[in-house]
């Protein structure tokens, strides 16, 4: 029982609660400096790819799930009990010391870091009212000569006690603060959905596919991830549909302003089959759309080119596909497009298979050739002023029919190292050009139509952000107030003199440092002795660092 009782004291102390949040603070920088999959699975998988010695080690220490992890829940539940324990206790002492009377006055008051002695030409009983005046905001005890230590009638004050009351206030905000984003985090849902919509470059496709997007199910999201307590089915119901997006750019090429203008309708809206009363709202960056408790954000953008092509016997094939920028400045981008041919000409599911088209390209909003042969494709400036592709053409069996997701941005290279996909032919195309390949003795026409733009939302939902405004808002006046407070104390002592007069011991102390209340000590002992301003000997000791006595 008495182990357990020193694990008690030792998890309860306030060294240790420092000594966790230290470790707890430690455990999280890996978590800021590697990926994370709660965030990202897909940037997990390509830096363990890029360092498969290393990521393989910081994988089996959990480091690319340290929110998550058994050390961080350890440590976090391990602090919560501490400053738990912290607080209770200290809140019983603060409550007893509240309702305590003042300590009474030391016996020698001299030896009190501010000290004034001063005899009053006033009775004792009218010494004591100013007294009382003057302390009129302070906690007040009165001590009879034989209760006084030294045996004279005093007066003994404290202020303060608002200091230790905000420290507790602190404490008990850091496990509100705690509590409230780890509930966030268990509640909470984010997903983020592309959506292919108008430009107003002269370049640019008129876009076929929806540019609706409907808040009615996780499915709906290109990547969603949510809390582990919710379910899928308490999302918010709402759509809106993207109707362009807009960027300026400095002449240097870097971004001065994104918006997208959108319609929306929430509720029951929705259900009425587009009937409801849609209303309009432009997308800026950090000014996201709020929709009955979800923020809509504009969080990024790029370019999807459109390409057809045209088989032998006639028939076409046209496809849009969001390419991902390789160069955030001038949005260099690539990406991938897998076409199957028309089912007429390859009855055998085998042929069919084999004679697959995968183009893999990269894309330049405002194209710039260079290199030997003038045939390296750079982009010059992010908008879409001259746009262009340069494709690499395969034939072969794409794996369109395998049932596997496919990487919409790359390749899959087994396909190629095995031979089931072969290069045919690099072709090089600015908007409106087309270029005649054959592929398996076929001749086929492939045409870059131009491209759209496409805005990358994301939906967000945490119910817990307005408690976690209040507790940081409590957390950090808390922490003002502890800093700021002093918990103060001042004696007076009443001695008559044998001529009526009234000899006059005061003392002040301060728990903390007493640099900036010597002033209100010295305007107390004004008050009572009935000599404010009359002593500049006080002021002047207070600017030489010297004490009075």
């Amino acid at each position: 029982m008495t182990f357990l009782k020193r694990i008690w004291h030792w998890l309860t102390s306030m060294r240790t609660a420092l000594v966790l949040l230290f470790l707890l603070a430690l455990v999280a920088v890996p978590g800021a400096l590697l990926p994370q999959r709660e965030v990202s699975q897909s940037q997990v998988d390509e830096y363990i790819a890029a360092n498969p010695t290393m990521g393989r080690i910081y994988d089996r220490l959990s480091l690319f799930d340290v929110f998550s992890s058994p050390i961080f829940a350890a440590l976090l539940t391990l602090l919560i009990i501490s400053l738990i324990g912290c607080i209770i206790p200290r809140s019983v002492d603060h409550y007893r010391a509240y309702k305590a009377k003042p300590t009474r006055a030391p016996k020698f008051l001299h030896r009190m870091p501010l000290h004034r002695e001063a005899d009053v030409d006033a009775p004792p009983e009218e010494v004591e009212a100013r007294a009382r005046e003057a302390l009129g905001r302070w906690r007040v005890a009165v001590y009879t000569p034989e209760e006084d230590r030294a045996g004279a009638q005093s007066l003994s004050a404290e202020r303060g006690y608002a200091r230790e009351l905000a420290n507790l206030i602190f404490h008990v905000a850091i496990v509100a603060v705690i509590a409230v984003f780890a509930l966030g985090r268990m509640v909470f849902y984010e997903g983020q959905v592309i959506v292919v919509t108008n430009s107003e470059s002269e370049f640019a496709v008129p876009v076929k596919q929806s540019r609706e997007f409907c808040n009615t199910s996780p499915a709906n999201f290109d990547t969603f991830r949510a809390g582990p307590l919710f379910d899928g089915t308490g999302l918010t119901p709402f759509c809106f549909i993207s109707h362009n997006f807009t960027a300026d750019y400095l002449p240097n090429g870097q971004a001065e302003s994104f918006a997208s203008d959108v319609s929306y309708v929430e509720g029951e809206g929705i259900t009425a089959g587009g009937d409801g009363d849609w209303e309009d709202y432009t997308l800026r960056v950090n000014h996201p759309l709020r929709i009955g408790g979800d923020r809509v954000y504009l969080q990024g953008h790029g370019f999807a080119p459109q390409i057809t092509v045209t088989w032998p016997n006639g028939e076409t094939r046209t496809q849009m596909i969001q390419y991902r920028p390789s160069d955030l400045t001038f949005f260099l981008s690539n990406g991938v497009m897998r076409f199957d041919p028309p089912a007429g000409m390859y009855p055998d599911l085998s042929d069919r298979r084999d004679n697959q088209l995968a183009i893999e390209g990269v894309f330049a909003p405002t194209a710039e050739w260079s290199g030997p042969n003038g045939d390296m494709l750079q982009s010059a400036f992010p908008a879409m002023n001259g746009p262009a592709v340069s494709l690499d053409v395969y034939v072969g069996d794409a794996g369109l029919d395998t049932g596997r997701p496919q990487n919409l941005f790359s390749l899959d290279q087994d396909l190629i190292a095995n031979g089931q996909l072969q290069r045919v032919e690099r072709i090089q195309l600015a908007a409106g050009e087309e270029q005649k390949i054959t592929a398996n003795g076929q001749e086929l026409t492939v045409r870059f139509d131009g491209a759209a733009e496409y805005a990358n939302y994301q939906i967000s939902r945490d119910p817990t952000q307005v408690w976690a405004l209040i507790t940081t808002s409590l957390l950090l006046a808390s922490l003002i107030g502890s800093l700021t407070i002093k918990r103060r104390r001042i004696w007076v002592r009443l001695t008559p003199n044998v001529d009526g007069t009234t000899h006059v011991d005061m003392a002040g102390l301060a728990r903390t440092d007493r640099a900036g209340w010597g002033n209100e000590f010295y305007d107390v002992v004004d008050e009572v002795t009935a000599q404010r301003g009359a002593d500049k000997q006080a002021d002047d000791a207070l600017d030489d660092g010297e004490e009075w006595h």
